[in-house]
């Protein structure tokens, strides 16, 4: 694959660089030891026009052309995952139980190597905002930059982010127009039921009864509700009830969450699933309430922007090694808050057959790494040709 020969020589420095953070985990908005990590690399690039504070500990740099013209925003996710790492790699987080479970170290220092790149040839007329962006794993960092007014502070036209991803080939390159990522909603199901002595249920309200039967019935939410061609995934993953092996509790609840593409669908959700759990309980003698809160919208490209994404793509690793109509998936993603903002695509690089995200033995592949600095560094040259 073909590879800028400056930044192939940076390999090793982006390297050392990904370590150094996976060994340093943070979590949520408090990436504050990561924000400092990369302001200090910035600087020392060079890059004077630097943001810091977005979202609590998010920075974003301007880079300045060799002419006017428009401003291409970058961004990488900087935060961990609440998780104990068990990789083995001498690199290990040093964090007990927080790792980089995710790659955003990996992201971190894609963009890193790009500015670096950037900020010494400056082969383009505009500008690039370099967005590192805090909490992308929940509390939606990219949300609260974008309502903090970072896309009008900094005049972003246009907006570009990539994710790596295991599985597929390693340097390969995936996006496609439209929707790409699912929206993530998450709901809790409190039944009211009448606790008691488990020799003795007759004399109580069983609420892990009325519990089971309300999972089993959201499940036709799926099955006979939405149109079969609508993508729809509803997950229970928890049930909660305070007993003992002789104790029937006195209240339970259902954690799950639901993913979704178009609005109707989500409506369709909280309507039935506010139906289901009233009359389910109510069967039982019981009550249930319903807490469903909205998280991140779909991830949903700009067809020209993912289009001319994966012309750029196709410049650094052949037309072989991108495909521009990956189908979308039912994971989520903050960028769809910037995407929503303005115009702009998200992207994933192949990250080869390693464990998957979040999971405790993941480890970003360094390889992949000088890829993903010549794709943004090949987009921004091409978005803003002098």
């Amino acid at each position: 694959m073909p590879i800028i020969n400056s930044i192939a020589a940076m390999e090793a420095d982006l390297t050392a660089w990904r370590r150094h953070l996976h060994q340093h985990p943070e979590l949520g908005l408090e990436c504050h030891q990561t924000a400092t990590f990369v302001v200090d690399k910035l600087r020392s690039f060079g890059i004077s026009e630097i943001s810091e504070g977005w979202a609590q500990s998010g920075v974003v740099a301007i880079i300045e052309g060799r002419g006017p013209g428009r401003t291409i925003g970058l961004r990488a996710d900087m935060d961990a995952l609440p998780i104990a790492e068990i990789s083995g790699a001498a690199h290990a987080s040093t964090v007990p139980g927080k790792m980089h479970a995710c790659g955003h170290d990996g992201h971190t220092v894609m963009l890193l190597g790009a500015a670096k790149y950037l900020a010494e040839t400056r082969n383009f007329a505009g500008r690039v905002a370099l967005i590192f962006q805090p909490a992308e794993e929940g509390e939606g960092g990219g949300r609260i930059m974008v309502e903090e007014g970072m896309m009008d502070h900094f005049g972003i036209d246009e907006v570009y982010g990539i994710h790596n991803a295991p599985g597929e080939t390693a340097g390969n390159i995936l996006t496609a127009p439209g929707p790409l990522m699912a929206a993530v909603d998450t709901f809790y199901i409190d039944v009211q039921g009448q606790g008691g002595h488990g020799a003795m249920p007759h004399q109580a309200r069983d609420p892990v009864m009325a519990a089971v039967s309300i999972v089993q019935a959201l499940q036709t939410i799926v099955s006979r509700n939405a149109d079969p061609l609508d993508q729809l995934v509803l997950t229970v993953t928890q049930i909660h009830a305070d007993g003992g092996t002789n104790i029937i509790a006195d209240s339970a609840r259902i954690v799950g969450t639901v993913r979704w593409f178009q609005p109707e669908v989500q409506q369709l959700v909280i309507d039935r699933m506010a139906e289901i759990a009233e009359f389910q309980a109510k069967s039982f003698g019981m009550s249930a309430r319903v807490t469903y809160e909205k998280g991140y919208p779909p991830t949903i490209n700009h067809p020209a922007q993912a289009g001319f994404a994966a012309e750029a793509a196709r410049e650094v690793v052949g037309a072989d090694h991108v495909d521009e109509a990956t189908p979308p998936i039912m994971a989520a993603e903050d960028f769809s808050y910037m995407l929503e903002a303005r115009p702009g695509a998200y992207l994933f690089l192949g990250q080869g057959d390693t464990p998957v995200c979040h999971h405790p033995a993941y480890d970003f592949n360094d390889a992949i790494a000088p890829v993903g600095v010549s794709f943004f560094a090949r987009l921004v040259e091409k978005a803003l040709p002098l």
